[in-house]
């Protein structure tokens, strides 16, 4: 007489949820990914950047401006790429604060089923040099690379890493607001 043993094996079905990044810049892309993948760890995510507008200047000059920056990108990316279940807009801006330029960014993320999320990064101030020349129409990393000597910073460790000589990152100094935006799908209750 043949027994055989049938072993039970439960498949688990793993489900990807795709990120869009309204940006190619590789700073943006890594930052997004860390705090999805923090604030969701038992969730898989693919993640690709895309170039979309922000419809505004290219340096954004007010929060106001910097703000509706975040949201275009995001609306933009969802136009381009509509099968994805996330948007996440990243857009840098700047404040003149009594003669001094004030630095920062606004993250904006949409999700498919309409929620949405906002998160800001602190901010700190620009040197005289760099304030001048941002002044005479200058983008910030433009301003940065003639300053400092580099060449191609914001998508390296950008003016926060310059200034804090790498000890905060332009990835890590993403990462938070990133993490703030996504208070809302952490919560869904509450939002």
């Amino acid at each position: 007489m043949f027994h055989s043993k049938i072993k039970n094996f439960s498949a688990t079905i793993v489900t990807v949820k795709k990120i869009i990044v309204a940006s190619k810049n590789p700073v943006k892309i890594n930052a997004t990914q860390k705090a999805f993948e923090k604030m969701f760890p038992d969730e898989t995510f693919e993640i690709e950047g895309i170039s979309a507008d922000s419809g505004v200047s290219d340096q954004p000059m007010t929060e106001k401006e910097t703000l509706q920056g975040a949201h275009n990108r995001c609306q933009e990316a969802q136009k381009l790429s509509p099968q994805a279940d996330y948007w996440v807009g990243i857009e840098g801006g700047l404040e003149n604060i009594d003669g001094e330029m004030e630095a920062f960014a606004w993250i904006c993320i949409y999700a498919k089923d309409g929620q949405h999320g906002r998160g800001r990064t602190g901010s700190f101030f620009l040197p005289d040099k760099v304030t001048e020349l941002i002044n005479q129409g200058m983008e910030l990393g433009e301003a940065d690379d003639i300053v400092f000597q580099q060449n191609n910073s914001k998508q390296k460790s950008g003016s926060i890493g310059i200034l804090t000589r790498d000890v905060i990152d332009r990835t890590q100094y993403y990462e938070p607001a990133v993490i703030m935006a996504l208070i809302p799908f952490a919560n869904p209750n509450l939002y």
